[in-house]
């Protein structure tokens, strides 16, 4: 029984690929039990990645696609109902506190069922897009990856305390474009004494922590988050769900056994999802429980056979 709590199309992104209703198609075929659907949230002018440039996309234009995803979002969530519990929420860009308002607008303005909180900008520039756009914003940090690391979980403690996400995207996504991206957290004393708060944090509201396959997919030795922070979570009593991050059909549910196996490695028992149900955990979303299973239930599904996950 897999779960999904993060996911893209190519037809509501511009760098992901097929359609919303192909990604479902998917998913169910992979035989999800949950699968949520995050698009990202609509950004300012000023915050647009280059593909969007290059498609003379506007911050009009990106409010435009998003109202028309939450649309079909909901369709396809009834139309597939029998076949898999979809949840239709939005992955959010922390870029800088003024993000706050756009983002508080935009969970009034549509009902969701979950929302993940990301951070994908440091001094606003995109820090996972490519080599060039990490080292520009290395640069303003101060030229080390100390520095930036130290940013980053700055920038997401500022996006915790404001927004109180359900679910946390990617932790440690500032490791991607690094000249080292399976370093040690730990052994860099400034940068893990705010990756213990940022971890204290979730924990004391509840968050959920993803554990996302993509870092897998892109070559990563471990997900995100690593396994330092993962055993830190864990010992403080922190919960774990899963997501592939997928960017089109062929990414759904990608690496899961890899994840899985990673999870059972540092210790990690149960896997926390979501569902509709009576609130449980945040009373944003009245509509939404949490839920918890054994992991090696999940483990036992047949999506997981070597056979057919890579």
């Amino acid at each position: 029984m897999p779960y999904s709590h993060h996911s893209h199309s190519g037809q509501f992104c511009a760098h992901a690929s097929n359609s919303l209703e192909e990604v479902i198609e998917a998913a169910i075929a992979r035989g999800m039990k949950v699968f949520a659907l995050t698009e990202h949230m609509p950004r300012e002018q000023q915050d647009l990645y280059p593909e969007e440039i290059d498609d003379e996309y506007s911050e009009n234009i990106l409010r435009e696609i998003f109202a028309k995803y939450h649309i079909e979002a909901r369709r396809l969530q009834k139309v597939y109902s029998s076949s898999m519990k979809i949840l239709v929420g939005m992955e959010v860009d922390w870029i800088r506190p003024s993000s706050g308002f756009f983002i508080a607008r935009l969970i009034s303005d549509f009902h969701f069922d979950l929302f993940i909180g990301s951070v994908h900008h440091v001094h606003g520039i995109p820090i996972d897009y490519d080599a060039d756009l990490y080292g520009k914003a290395l640069s303003i940090s101060g030229g080390s990856n100390k520095d930036l690391f130290g940013d980053y979980f700055d920038l997401q403690y500022e996006m915790l305390t404001a927004l109180k996400p359900p679910i946390v995207g990617h932790f440690d996504l500032i490791r991607l474009k690094s000249n080292d991206p399976n370093t040690e957290f730990v052994k860099i004393d400034d940068v893990w004494e705010k990756i213990q708060r940022n971890l204290a944090f979730i924990v004391s509201y509840g968050g959920i922590l993803e554990l996302n396959s993509a870092a897998l997919r892109k070559g990563l030795k471990e997900p995100y988050p690593n396994a330092e922070i993962s055993k830190e979570f864990l010992a403080l009593g922190g919960h774990f769900t899963m997501s592939d991050d997928s960017h089109g059909i062929d990414q759904v549910g990608s690496h899961y056994r890899e994840l899985l196996q990673f999870a059972d490695n540092i210790g990690i028992t149960q896997i926390t999802y979501l569902e509709n149900g009576s609130p449980t955990a945040d009373l944003r979303f009245p509509d939404i429980t949490t839920r918890t299973t054994e992991l090696s239930e999940v483990q036992d599904h047949p999506l997981f056979a070597p056979s057919l996950v890579t």
